[in-house]
Order: structure tokens, then C-alpha cells, then sequence
């Protein structure tokens, strides 16, 4: 360990920490995790042992990297992460970025939740998400968002109060006051499913919306909607 990393830590914290770090290594399902902070405290006595990180506090695995003010270690070879304060981090493999100020990550399942002004932005796809907690999976790209959901992508601004965002088909399913607004068009439901490559929108219950351009965008409408209307 170098000064930096523990920069706070006595010296028998210091000692605490290499016994650590050397246990700390042992990967779990193959993947390795290193951290720093200003202190930490804790036992490296035991795989089930927790251990509190705190100031500048950073974790770091083959997945993701997470930066707080602290995060806690726990479980068979640190499996959970639980961070507070001032939570920045992305994960490597979906070029996406998350900002929050409560979050809790399964190493082994590679589910991520955070919380509190939650935002998460997929760099490749120029879309900027938040919500009050957003559940995301690396495995499948897929996030689901609830309580206050917005989401952005170039012109279009889409709200609801509950969504799924799916990264790699450039799917939103969005329900509960569900609308999409795309410059002055403006499009309301109770559930919207929309298309972020094509612009492609299908609505649900209660729909309306007004419409300023030229026309040329495919607007579709469950039966279920279109009947209602016709009655």
C-alpha cells in the first residue's frame, strides 16, 4: 500500500491494511477487486467479515468501478457492495457512467441498484437517464427505472413513472403518465413503447398527443386504444 491510499490510517491500520489487501485479491468467480480510501476498518480474518472504507473511497473490479465517500464489503469473498455519498462510477464493458447517493452492487450477479438522484448515462448511445432508483444489469444491458423517470436521447425527452431502458436493442417501455416529447410534437399515454433508433412509437390507454411537423413519424396505437376511441 502506498501512503496516498491510506494517508489517515495508524500504523497498525497500515499493517491491517497489506494483511488485507493480500486476502483481498482472492477472486470471485474468477474476477479481481482492489480498493483504496483514506481509512478503513475492519478484520481480514474472515471471508463473511465486513469492511468500511471511508473518505475518497474507491473500488475497482474487472466490472465496475465505484468512487464514494464510503462503501462497505461484505459476504463469501466480498461479494456485496454497498456505497454511500457522493457515488460516481461506470462500468467498463457497457461504456456506462452512473451518479448516485446510495447504491448496492452484487459482484456475483452483476446487479447494480442505485438510488437517491440517480442518473445513468450510455455514452454510446448519447442517452442520459434518471430516476429516483434504477435497477441496472450488465449482464443483459437492461435497466429498469422507477418514481420520477426521465430519460434523454438527442431531441427526444421521455417521462414516466416507471420504465425499461434495454441498451443493447435501443428499446424504452414506459408506464404510468408515460410521454415522449420530440421538439414541439408531444405524445401521452398510459403506456408508450418507443423505438430510439427508428423513432417508432406505440401507445396505450388514454392516448393523445399533437403533432407540428411534416408528418413522416409512424405513430401506432394498441387495439386495445383504438377501440376505445372508436366507442
Amino acid at each position: 500500500m502506498t501512503r496516498r491510499d491510506f494517508s489517515l490510517a495508524s500504523v497498525s491500520r497500515c499493517f491491517l491494511a497489506l494483511l488485507f489487501a493480500a486476502f483481498f485479491a482472492l477472486p470471485l468467480t474468477a474476477e479481481e477487486i482492489t480498493f483504496r480510501a483514506d481509512t478503513m476498518s475492519g478484520r481480514a480474518g474472515s471471508k463473511e467479515d465486513m469492511t468500511r472504507l471511508a473518505g475518497n473511497a474507491q473500488v475497482l473490479t474487472e466490472t465496475i468501478e465505484i468512487r464514494a465517500d464510503s462503501i462497505e464489503l461484505s459476504g463469501k469473498e466480498f461479494r456485496y457492495v454497498a456505497a454511500a455519498g457522493n457515488i460516481k462510477g461506470s462500468y467498463k464493458e457497457s461504456n456506462l457512467e452512473f451518479e448516485c447517493q446510495e447504491l448496492k452492487y452484487d459482484r456475483e450477479s452483476k446487479v447494480v441498484t442505485i438510488s437517491g438522484d440517480a442518473k445513468i448515462i450510455d455514452k454510446d448511445n448519447e442517452v442520459t437517464a434518471a430516476a429516483q432508483m434504477i435497477e441496472y444489469n450488465s449482464n443483459t444491458d437492461i435497466a429498469v427505472l422507477q418514481i420520477e423517470v426521465k430519460l434523454e436521447q438527442k431531441k427526444n425527452v421521455c417521462s414516466s413513472a416507471y420504465a425499461v431502458y434495454r441498451k443493447k436493442e435501443q428499446m424504452l417501455e414506459l408506464n404510468g403518465s408515460a410521454k415522449v416529447v420530440q421538439d414541439d410534437d408531444s405524445f401521452a399515454a398510459q403506456s408508450i413503447t418507443f423505438n430510439m433508433d427508428t423513432e417508432e412509437i406505440t401507445m396505450d390507454g388514454n392516448v393523445h398527443g399533437s403533432v407540428t411537423d411534416d408528418g413522416t413519424k409512424e405513430v401506432k396505437k394498441s387495439a386495445e386504444s383504438q377501440e376505445a376511441k372508436n366507442e
